[in-house]
């Protein structure tokens, strides 16, 4: 039986869509009868997290995921050391980066190439050399290369030098929220939801600058969930005068959340740039429209299922944000086109796709 160790030192509870991806991925897995065995590798931070999703034995690492130079230690060489006291075949890292050189084949999840497209949209400007070295480092050391959209698999290809033979595109899927009831959403009092951590490509200031730009009388509301401590969004706020407009909230529960989903009238993402775009996926599940930046990424997620704006002009924004507020008759079309669409995306295809990727790798070994 192959015993496969999962990287998950990244993994803190703080992670957002990665580690929505590690766990909905070995949950599924989990459920399922498959000649693997797994053992996962865990930050100190994600030992004490809920982990009775992965399907076999947690391992507390004793390192740091939340420590940037920790982290990288454990990554770029630890990893391959429990590799060994482990007896794994097979090392996955689902979280974009990996080991720098490896004992036994190992399988690599490379979410996006934000670091490489668009370094000026990173937050932590002084990691962008180190991380760039990290991912080329993992790639070049990896057996299979995943990743999760078409788009990141050209800029994988494009900025790393990966051979598309060893390179391979499963797209995530997203996670039914129950219990969520459209029939609550009121046209009489519309509000856009947006839901995401503050990483400046996201574009929520964009989004917030563009709210002045619609005719008052039918301008929406803007709830923007996913902060930590003091919101960065709130000094934009005060400058466009959007006070009674705008409510910034932090992290949210799923019993706040499906609340949201029931009353808001559309869900927007302005991003810059991205790999996905899971919060989308997700809200068109339930029945939700959304309106999305007129980005590659994004068309390859929604397709015709979307309200598209140019992220970079606020009249544009301005101008889906009215239409959202105003036209009930093109949001009931893009909840229905959406809970289409996202029947494409299941993690039962996402799961069956990984475990075909990690017989790949190790019958490379093998030749």
């Amino acid at each position: 039986m192959p015993r496969v160790l999962v990287d998950l030192l990244s993994y803190t509870g703080t992670k957002g869509g990665m580690e929505t991806y590690a766990r909905e991925l070995y949950r599924e897995i989990g459920s399922r009868d498959t000649e693997f065995e797994f053992v996962a590798l865990a930050s100190n931070e994600g030992y004490e997290l809920d982990t009775s999703w992965f399907p076999g034995e947690v391992i507390r690492s004793g390192l740091s995921g939340e420590n940037r130079f920790i982290w990288a230690y454990g990554e770029l060489v630890k990893v391959t050391s429990w590799a060994k006291r482990t007896k794994a075949d097979l090392i996955h890292s689902p979280a974009t980066l990996g080991t720098m050189r490896r004992s036994v084949p190992s399988v690599v999840t490379m979410h996006d190439m934000l670091y490489w497209s668009h370094p000026e949209l990173m937050s932590t400007g002084l990691y962008t050399q180190p991380v760039k070295w990290m991912e080329k480092r993992a790639s070049k050391a990896a057996t299979r290369v995943l990743t999760i959209s078409d788009v990141s698999e050209g800029e994988i290809t494009r900025f790393l030098g990966v051979d598309r033979s060893k390179l391979e595109v499963i797209p995530l899927a997203g996670t039914l929220l129950d219990g969520v009831d459209r029939s609550r959403a009121s046209a009489s009092d519309p509000f856009v939801l947006a839901t995401g951590n503050r990483r400046p490509h996201k574009n929520w200031g964009g989004l917030i600058r563009a709210l002045p730009l619609v005719d008052e009388s039918v301008r929406p509301r803007l709830i923007i969930t996913g902060s930590h401590g003091d919101d960065p969004l709130a000094p934009i706020v005060r400058e466009t005068g959007m006070g009674d407009w705008v409510e910034l909230r932090s992290w949210v529960s799923s019993e706040e959340m499906r609340e949201l989903y029931s009353t808001a009238t559309i869900m927007a993402m302005p991003s810059f740039c991205d790999g996905f775009s899971l919060p989308a996926l997700e809200a068109m599940m339930v029945g939700l429209p959304v309106m999305l930046s007129d980005i590659d990424v994004y068309r390859e997620v929604a397709d015709d299922a979307a309200l598209y704006f140019d992220p970079t002009s606020g009249a544009s924004i301005a101008n889906a944000l009215t239409t959202a507020a105003t036209d009930p008759k093109r949001m009931a079309e893009l909840s229905v086109r959406g809970r289409q669409r996202s029947s494409v995306f299941s993690w039962d295809r996402t799961a069956t796709a990984t475990l075909d990727a990690f017989r790949t790798a190790l019958r490379a070994d093998q030749h």
